[in-house]
């Protein structure tokens, strides 16, 4: 068989499989890519929260990342929590060497506020980090956490887009899921501008969105598209799995990752628009 395109996520564990490498690995299945992960973090975490996190020494995460790209490869990188200043300066160095696509997602807190980078990292992940992105997918809170931009509005999204661009990212997508009536994303390098809507979903079990479709845009960059082609096709998945997402827990439930394999019918069901990605013939 011909193997799938490669993806890596450089992200933390989540035990409750919501979100971090586990949410990632479950897109890049859904979307027809061979996922891999460097674990740079261990957290305990439920529906209800975090409740311990443990980075791994930078040893450990520069050793996973080499394994698996001396042997395997990867056509695309996509990088979550990186917990501290010593672990994303070790991941910016193996990006800078890597020469594929990257997609930063600065995962700065969890969905129930907990903290999952050290205030010391932000100077690293703004200086060291970013300049390295094919595409940062930042969140209003984490806008707000790397450049002072406050988005109260959708007009505000146009300065914290300049703002992030700033510090040296090819694209930057401003999600402004946040705001009031529909979830609008801004994507832009600074010359073009692509406005991303779609409909806002009734549905609070949204634990793993960012995680999610971070590593649904790298899954779409190492298939061979653009990035705005990327960035649309993995707005559209994410919008389904959110419109699926299930009660877990005594919490916030996760999206659904596998929303787009299976059928699903009633007033709840996502977008009929998505196709899961094609079989793959023997070569």
């Amino acid at each position: 068989m011909t193997a799938p395109p490669r993806v890596l996520t450089v992200a933390g564990s989540d035990c409750g499989g919501g979100a971090g490498i586990q949410a990632d690995l479950k897109t890049m299945l859904a979307l027809g890519v061979h996922g891999m992960s460097v674990v740079t973090a261990v957290t305990a975490q439920n529906s209800l929260g975090v409740q311990g996190t443990w980075e791994l020494p930078v040893e450990a995460v520069r050793a996973q990342y080499r394994s698996v790209v001396d042997d395997i490869g990867v056509q695309a990188v996509k990088t979550g929590m990186l917990a501290s200043a010593e672990l994303v300066e070790a991941v910016a160095e193996l990006i800078g060497g890597t020469g594929a696509p990257a997609v930063v997602d600065p995962v700065g807190v969890s969905k129930h506020g907990d903290s999952l980078l050290a205030a010391s990292a932000l100077e690293s992940v703004r200086h060291r980090l970013l300049p390295l992105a094919t595409v940062a997918t930042p969140n209003l809170d984490e806008v707000a956490q790397l450049a002072g931009v406050r988005v109260e509005s959708e007009p505000d999204l146009r300065e914290a887009a300049a703002a992030v661009l700033s510090y040296g990212p090819t694209w930057v997508l401003i999600k402004g899921g946040h705001l009031p009536g529909e979830a609008v994303d801004l994507l832009t390098d600074g010359s073009e501008e692509h406005w991303l809507r779609a409909p806002r979903h009734d549905n609070r079990h949204t634990h793993g969105t960012g995680c999610t479709l971070a590593s649904a845009i790298a899954s779409q960059l190492a298939k061979g598209q653009s990035v705005p082609q990327a960035v649309a096709a993995a707005k559209e998945y994410v919008t389904g799995a959110i419109s699926a997402g299930f009660a877990l827990g005594g919490g916030i439930g996760p999206v659904d990752h596998g929303w787009a394999l299976r059928p699903r019918t009633g007033p709840g069901a996502p977008s009929a628009g998505y196709r899961s990605p094609p079989s793959r013939s023997a070569s």
